[in-house]
């Protein structure tokens, strides 16, 4: 685990930095009498950074005359299942309405009125965490406390039925979302292709009339373009609750035991995957070609697909690509690298050098951040970070951060941190992709035949014969195992 850059900030802004998502906020900055309604929360600055888990639901729940930061929602709904699930957490909300509607029952036109104000911010607390956290209400627990809590709220309204008609919508839609992420749970299997051995067999390497990349598409930035499109599309189902399945389940393996409500993150899976496959499908082109000329072009064709998925602000599939042609199957093949005009390939290996903590990676991505800030046109807007940094980045906070201080309260502190880099993350992934599919091009990038490590090994010792006695060692050995296998 790498140590990220980021210096923990002083303070955790209370405002809504999350705008751009979540929409303005109702309140601002936190109301000066809202210590009246719990003592137990710690502000640093006029930030809260730390309270018992109590007392941060306490300031979840509107009032009649307050309602939360939105961007404290957000915080609070994302780290909440860390400590509780979700189905509880609605348990607790659900009663603490209860005794406020208790309070507001007094039979006047004036307490109806303010009855009517507080159901309104209720409705608009229960919209928010259906539209952010849908998958929070995947389980029948988790819909009969909504469900529950709705009924409450709906009375307060009965006259005119504008509660129940909305609860309805806020409903139908928490639905929908559900099933397309149910549905798109069962199409993501198709992406996962396996690594495969397919036309490998010794001494039958393919024909060089055999489709490859080129013959598919040889424009670089065009293949750029599409492998973006692919990056978005995956991006999409990406859900915050399931970045912060890193922090809860490493949590729960710290403890030796599991939690029921940690599912297994496909979504987070089948993305990583994406990037193994891409970086596979690089070497398996390059390898796989019989001629040298032909094995030089394959290799600077990709070296600059890689330079223009930087220059878009595609980080993930550049790093898939150079990933690629550095596995050691393409990396020994020197008489092909001779040939290689090394120049432009050097400048991409220097962005993403790792060295202290990708510092050069890292700046880059800032850059790409601030242009999509003030962009105008979505294909300025593009950020596709590079996935495995991103999620170490957060289970590095998460591991150097306790989730509870010393006195037992909350670290929220911390969490402010993790929900901010989460919050980058959801604001680049809502981009919409200004560049047209391309059937035929994506439909090669994601069922082209891949090879395993060892055919590799296989079809890079085939082009290029071992050089030392460690490489006729493993050439000897790959050739007696293939042989046996047949």
């Amino acid at each position: 685990m790498y140590t990220s850059p980021r210096k923990m900030r002083e303070t955790m802004p209370q405002t809504p930095i999350f705008s751009s998502m979540l929409g303005s906020s109702c309140s601002g900055q936190v109301q000066p009498d809202m210590g009246e309604r719990c003592v137990d929360p710690v502000y640093q600055d006029g930030n809260l950074v730390s309270g018992s888990l109590e007392a941060l639901i306490e300031h979840l729940v509107p009032t009649m005359d307050y309602y939360p930061d939105r961007t404290y929602i957000f915080t609070f709904l994302l780290s909440s299942r860390v400590f509780i699930h979700p189905h509880e957490l609605l348990a607790k909300v659900g009663q603490i309405c209860i005794k406020q509607k208790q309070q507001l029952e007094t039979g006047t036109e004036a307490e109806k009125a303010k009855l009517k104000s507080f159901a309104a911010k209720i409705i608009q607390l229960l919209k928010e965490w259906t539209e952010t956290f849908p998958y929070d209400f995947q389980d029948e627990k988790s819909m009969k406390e909504l469900k529950e809590i709705a009924h409450r709220i709906t009375q307060c309204d009965e006259e005119n039925g504008t509660v129940k008609k909305i609860i309805s919508q806020m409903t139908q839609n928490l639905l929908m979302a559900l099933s397309a992420r149910s549905q798109y749970q069962e199409i993501r299997e198709k992406f996962r292709q396996p690594v495969t051995d397919k036309g490998t067999i010794l001494k039958t390497k393919p024909q060089s009339t055999q489709k490859d990349i080129l013959s598919v598409c040889c424009d670089p930035l065009i293949l750029a373009q599409q492998l973006t499109y692919i990056e978005l599309e995956r991006v999409s189902n990406i859900y915050p609750e399931d970045l912060m399945q890193i922090v809860s389940h490493m949590d729960s393996l710290d403890n030796h035991k599991c939690r029921g409500d940690v599912t297994k993150t496909y979504n987070l899976e089948a993305y990583d995957n994406w990037f193994n496959c891409l970086s596979m499908l690089v070497a398996t082109e390059i390898c796989r070609v019989v001629k040298k000329k032909q094995r030089t072009r394959m290799v600077e064709f990709f070296i600059d697909v890689a330079r223009e998925c930087f220059n878009i602000g595609n980080f993930n599939s550049m790093m898939a690509i150079i990933s690629g042609m550095n596995l050691s199957p393409v990396a020994r093949l020197k008489k092909t690298w001779s040939k290689v005009k090394t120049a432009k390939f050097d400048v991409l290996e220097h962005h993403m050098d790792p060295s202290s903590n990708f510092c050069n990676y890292r700046t880059a991505l800032q850059g790409a951040a601030q242009r999509s800030q003030t962009a105008n046109s979505n294909r300025e807007k593009i950020v596709i970070p590079v996935f495995n940094l991103f999620i170490k980045d957060i289970y590095f906070l998460h591991k150097i951060h306790t989730n509870r201080l010393p006195n037992g309260q909350i670290n929220f502190k911390k969490f402010w941190e993790i929900s901010r880099q989460i919050h980058d993350f959801l604001t680049w992934k809502q981009v919409e992709c200004p560049f047209e599919k391309d059937k035929k091009i994506q439909s090669y990038l994601l069922t082209a035949p891949i090879y395993s490590e060892e055919a590799l090994f296989i079809a890079s010792f085939e082009s290029e014969g071992p050089e030392n006695h460690m490489e006729k060692d493993s050439w000897k050995t790959l050739r007696t195992t293939l042989l046996n296998r047949a």
